[in-house]
């Protein structure tokens, strides 16, 4: 039988949206995709029941008073609903020992929820001299490269130790929760991807490999087909 992946969706205007290439990438590499909604806590608990995996898709920004910080002028729209789901539906995941794969906003959210915390915008919070990280280029295209580290599952799951990524964010994960270590990290610092020693599967990416995945990138096919492949077991 095929994997349910609970799939995050935004919130604007009371409309629920989720980009189809998220959707398209798990049924490529054999889930079924469920979009959900941004419920408050009635209905958790029965959506971890439901599904085998989660995936958590980009999107705005993350209210900061949830890592104990007040709003930065730079801090773009928040959408309360959708962090407050979020993060009890990762807690909630980790607990069960069951997948997530979380994708840019995802990966900072999934940081949060497990005791982690973030940049509010990396270019004026961090001390380094950063790279375009909000590139002006399709988003199918890989512009700066992320190097893996050693003995982590991104880097069993793809083998190589250095790619290129897409990207397209001000935020960022800053200090990475207890129980996860850094897998994939940019020139400059800033953390591409981490992932729980704990867990059967958890990871968080900063790039968007749903669209890599309309070029055939070989990493981004890799990632999913492992995610996809962990909510089978």
């Amino acid at each position: 039988m095929k994997p349910v992946i609970g799939v995050s969706s935004d919130l604007k205007e009371k409309v629920l949206s989720v980009s189809t290439d998220n959707i398209h990438a798990v049924a490529r590499f054999g889930g079924v995709p469920i979009v959900l909604p941004n419920l408050q806590e009635d209905g958790i608990d029965l959506i971890v029941e439901m599904i085998d995996g989660l995936l958590l898709t980009g999107g705005g920004d993350i209210d900061p008073t949830l890592f104990g910080e007040e709003p930065h002028q730079r801090l773009g729209s928040i959408v309360p609903e959708r962090d407050a789901f979020e993060i009890q539906l990762v807690q909630k995941m980790l607990e069960k020992n069951k997948p997530i794969l979380g994708i840019c906003r995802g990966a900072q959210i999934l940081s949060i929820a497990a005791g982690g915390d973030m940049y509010q915008d990396i270019y004026t919070q961090s001390t380094e001299q950063l790279l375009q990280h909000d590139q002006q280029a399709p988003n199918w295209h890989a512009s700066h490269f992320v190097q893996v580290t050693n003995l982590s599952i991104l880097s069993s799951i793809i083998g190589v130790e250095k790619f290129k990524v897409n990207s397209f964010h001000h935020q960022a994960v800053r200090n990475i929760p207890n129980g996860f270590i850094v897998s994939g990290i940019a020139s400059d610092g800033i953390i591409e991807a981490f992932e729980s020693e704990n867990h059967s599967f958890v990871m968080g990416i900063q790039w968007h490999p749903e669209s890599l995945l309309l070029k055939d990138d070989f990493v981004s096919a890799a990632i999913f087909s492992c995610f996809i492949n962990a909510c089978s077991n």
